[in-house]
């Protein structure tokens, strides 16, 4: 990235000797990012700005293909607030959870159903969904499908084709890589109405200059990941982080189908800010609900989707460099913190 900020000023649609080392390095980071995600060509990887903007780019675009679409109840809002303002929708119940029934997204279908939204992986409690049996089955019905893979993207295998769906969102934050760049990759045959329109690039699937920057720093990021061994490192870290659970905590979503990085925890009788900030001052970020709806302070809709305590939870993540002492942190302060204020409350 810092090679390109100082080198490549030129526009990487121009064919001019800076337009052209320009578009090398945006062309060799799409290879790299197909290369990683599984897809049959490097022609199926569009740019954008991140996953929501790659998500909304899906749901707008399939849109103009049947005024419904489908989606499961614990979908990330940017599924749920773009769909919502381009038509019809109908929301699949999940069980207790967090995981959806195959069965359910078909009876959820119609004539017009024009795409089905379905997540790898839960952005607040790690649940996984079934995601190629949903694929499969929407396939045989015509239906394109969405992935949003955004918090499973390096940290699971992820093989596009094999997969068989026909667009799958991800952002490159998720992976080590820079803020501000992502891709939606679309199967090839597959033609959407571009969200972004005033410019031919991207192959006219998403106008503007491209963040050359960025999409270097992305391909470099992916091209670093060891997905096998940083899943491995990454689950028994949060293995060992729900052996917490005899401290009163209640742990959400699926244990046996989950993220490898991402636990949840419900934190019965204690306002979810207070173990916030008593983590905080022992040095341990941490969060409660999802990470785009923390300004607003409203109950979790993925946990009331569940059926679970929507107001009261803990979300706790490891990524590429955590370690066995930070998790030795986590297991220190969180009892502590936890009995202080129980203490406290009476």
């Amino acid at each position: 990235m810092t090679a390109a900020l100082q080198d490549l000023a030129g526009d990487p649609g121009r064919i001019h000797a800076e337009g052209m080392a320009a578009r090398g390095v945006v062309e060799h980071a799409r290879d790299q990012v197909a290369s990683f995600f599984g897809c049959r060509s490097s022609r199926e990887v569009v740019f954008t700005s991140g996953a929501t903007e790659s998500i909304a780019t899906a749901v707008f675009g399939a849109a103009g293909r049947g005024g419904h679409q489908v989606l499961t109840a614990v979908e990330h809002s940017a599924v749920r607030l773009a769909i919502a303002a381009t038509g019809e929708s109908t929301v699949v119940p999940v069980n207790g959870k967090g995981r959806v029934s195959v069965d359910d997204v078909l009876d959820a279908l119609r004539p017009d159903t024009a795409c089905v939204h379905v997540q790898w992986g839960n952005h607040e409690v790690g649940t996984v969904q079934p995601v190629a049996d949903v694929v499969a089955a929407c396939r045989s019905r015509d239906v394109l499908v969405h992935v949003d893979s955004a918090q499973a993207a390096g940290h699971v295998d992820i093989d596009f084709a094999s997969l068989g769906c026909d667009l799958l969102s991800v952002s490159s934050h998720k992976m080590g890589g820079p803020p501000g760049i992502g891709a939606l990759l679309v199967r090839r045959g597959v033609r959407l109405r571009p969200l972004l329109v005033g410019g031919d690039q991207e192959r006219a699937r998403r106008a503007g200059y491209e963040n050359v920057p960025a999409i270097a720093g992305f391909g470099a990021a992916v091209a670093s990941v060891d997905v096998a061994t940083e899943a491995t490192a990454q689950r028994a870290l949060t293995d060992r982080i729900l052996g917490v659970v005899d401290h009163g905590l209640v742990p959400y979503g699926d244990l046996d189908h989950r993220l490898p990085h991402l636990v949840c925890f419900g934190v019965p009788g204690i306002e979810p800010q207070a173990v916030l900030l008593g983590l905080d001052r022992a040095g341990i970020a941490a969060h409660s609900g999802s990470a785009c709806s923390s300004e607003a302070l409203e109950p979790s809709p993925v946990l009331a989707a569940m059926g679970v305590d929507a107001h009261r939870s803990l979300r706790l993540s490891v990524g590429w460099s955590s370690t066995d002492d930070d998790v030795d942190a986590v297991l220190d302060a969180l009892p502590r913190v936890i009995e202080d204020l129980r203490r406290l409350s009476g």
